[in-house]
């Protein structure tokens, strides 16, 4: 069942105070903070000034990739509920979840069914599974199939190129959590009315549940 949704790739004001004061806002809103390959990355300054603002019903998610201890200290201070960590061994998530106190979503990039086994290594450190493509930045897809009748102990988040105006009635009975971040662009930037009717959408759809 689809509780709600994350959009990430958030780097202006504009887009984001659009998203934060939508009548149906979404659960979770996500930040590059250390993957400069990404167009949507955003340099620690400026992410400092982006997110002096109230959440109001959203979550903040620091998207890090193999994060170094330096970035981890810069970013400690900032008003982050999760960090989403891509390419981190079991006991890398464990220092950092010990040592910043933060929720942790476990980020498995998925090609194949070995992948998503993966997922038996971080039992006991994920509060949530990101399910995502190996394309990174490139917003990339994978066969959503792979991890449909996987039994997991938290909640699933789902992200590989879903689109804004996809049948989202797909996703019910793969995922709790709906990850978009290309599929709400237009020529690489955040597009309002695609966000609009994204979350107009997913709304509907948790009312008809």
């Amino acid at each position: 069942m689809i509780k709600g949704c994350k959009i990430c790739g958030i780097r202006d004001s504009d887009t984001l105070n659009y998203i934060i004061n939508h009548p149906y806002p979404p659960k979770f809103i996500g930040f590059i903070c250390n993957y400069p390959k990404s167009s949507r990355y955003v340099e620690i300054n400026s992410l400092k000034k982006l997110l002096n603002v109230k959440k109001n019903k959203s979550e903040f998610v620091a998207v890090l990739v193999k994060p170094n201890n330096e970035i981890l200290e810069e970013l400690k201070n900032l008003p982050f509920d999760y960090y989403q960590l891509y390419d981190c061994t079991p006991d890398t998530i464990k220092k950092i979840r010990q040592k910043y106190q933060k929720k942790i979503i476990t980020a498995l990039t998925i090609k194949d069914k070995s992948d998503v086994l993966e997922y038996k290594s971080f039992v006991e450190l994920t509060d949530i599974y990101l399910f995502d493509s190996k394309g990174y930045e490139k917003s990339q897809s994978f066969d959503h199939n792979l991890v449909k009748n996987i039994k997991l102990n938290k909640e699933l988040m789902l992200a590989g190129n879903i689109k804004f105006d996809d049948n989202l009635k797909d996703y019910e009975k793969i995922a709790n959590y709906l990850d978009l971040s290309g599929g709400l662009e237009t020529s690489g930037l955040k597009d309002t009315s695609k966000i609009d009717f994204f979350l107009k959408n997913l709304n509907k759809l948790k009312n008809e549940t």
